[in-house]
């Protein structure tokens, strides 16, 4: 992998651009840094819109009004030689490898990460952009527990019966009594756990007033409610949608093939299968393993990080890319701060019979939550503790994966 002339490179200097600081391209940005960022001859670049870092694992508790600690992107990567760039990613062109910033900046790169990761798809329901509210980011959020507060009674729905519909129906429930809480969705909460722990979620959302409706879904988001299929609406003083996400269109306009979802169709170690040049990693790739695609999550996200960094760091000294294989482990939910369910599972996210509540299942979900910045601080130091995770045994083999 050699380095190609460019504006603002040499012969001898790689530059390598990560687009995206969330769990994923943070992981692959200081693994990066921690292993060549020193170097002369290697230039590594993250590339992110704001240098606040977003915890999208407890946005819910900034939507409820809840104070959470900033953390710094370039705060993080300090000691690891990668540089920070802040600007909005408007544009790819992985022909010619350049990255346009905010419209008026261009960046060249050698190897690109890519790591722009999913949002809610509020294009998939109308209404829902001019009318809903999201946790998208810190400042959506925000906007939310301002919106909230202003509340002095009445009805917030929340649209989408998944992970982050139950966090947050939970999480705003728990925070505001005097709310009537609705949360709907296709599917019953908890769907894929078993049926004891289904049943302790199932509890706790009835324990703090959460109505739930399932079998139902929201065609129409309206000022003042949401209007459901088959007739019939549901009144709402606030709407927050989790229902669904979709991922940038840059991919497919840079010309690099994507799914039918418009994520980056990678090889089994990460790399574009039409730009090789390019890896793709978080929510971003649509990663295939023995199971199946890859859903998004942070617990297979910051792997994909990880091991993009090392097979860049394999190709620099000519080694071919290792492949990524992954398999999960749990599915922990929080039930307002004082519960939880762990949903422990097998690697291809099929539920165990093994699962946790109670304080005990908060207190677990809470050391998950906050498990990246000690990552981040080890991998500074010693790069190989990221490169654990469970690989999935027989779970994760597929053709493509010896």
């Amino acid at each position: 992998m050699s380095a190609r002339h460019g504006a603002g490179s040499t012969a001898t200097t790689h530059r390598v651009l990560v687009l995206g600081a969330g769990y994923a391209g943070m992981s692959a940005a200081i693994q990066l840094g921690a292993r060549v960022g020193r170097r002369e001859d290697v230039q590594v670049t993250l590339v992110n819109a704001q240098e606040r870092f977003t915890e999208r694992l407890r946005l819910h508790m900034t939507a409820t009004g809840q104070q959470l600690a900033g953390l710094s992107i370039p705060e993080l990567l300090e000691g690891t030689g990668a540089r920070f760039v802040r600007g909005w990613v408007t544009a790819v062109d992985a022909d010619a490898r350049t990255v346009r910033i905010d419209d008026d900046r261009v960046l060249h790169y050698d190897t690109l990460v890519y790591g722009l990761g999913s949002v809610a798809d509020l294009a998939a329901v109308p209404g829902a952009a001019e009318h809903a509210h999201t946790l998208n980011s810190a400042e959506d959020a925000e906007v939310l527990a301002d919106r909230l507060a202003r509340l002095a009674g009445g009805t917030v729905v929340v649209g989408g019966s998944g992970l982050t519909g139950i966090e947050s129906a939970a999480e705003i429930a728990e925070r505001y009594p005097e709310l009537e809480v609705v949360l709907l969705g296709r599917q019953e909460p908890g769907a894929a756990m078993t049926p004891k722990a289904r049943a302790h979620l199932r509890a706790a959302l009835d324990r703090l007033g959460v109505t739930v409706r399932s079998g139902v879904e929201v065609v129409e988001v309206l000022p003042d409610g949401v209007a459901l299929a088959g007739g019939g609406s549901v009144p709402a003083d606030a709407v927050l949608w989790t229902s669904g996400t979709r991922v940038s269109a840059l991919a497919a306009a840079a010309g690099l093939a994507v799914d039918g979802r418009g994520r980056i169709v990678t090889d089994a170690s990460l790399r574009s299968v039409s730009h090789p040049e390019v890896y793709a990693v978080g929510d971003a790739a649509a990663i295939r393993q023995g199971y199946g695609v890859m859903h998004g999550t942070c617990q297979g996200g910051m792997p994909t990080g990880v091991h993009a960094a090392v097979s860049i760091v394999r190709a620099l000294k000519g080694k071919r890319p290792r492949p990524f294989r992954f398999g999960y482990y749990h599915t922990p939910v929080s039930l307002g701060r004082h519960d939880a369910v762990v949903q422990f599972t097998r690697p291809d996210d099929s539920p165990r019979r093994m699962y946790l509540t109670g304080r005990v299942a908060a207190r677990y979900k809470e050391t998950v939550t906050a498990a990246p910045w000690p990552t981040y601080g080890r991998m500074k130091k010693m790069p190989a503790s990221g490169a654990v995770w469970p690989r999935g045994g027989r779970f994760t083999r597929n053709g493509a994966v010896r």
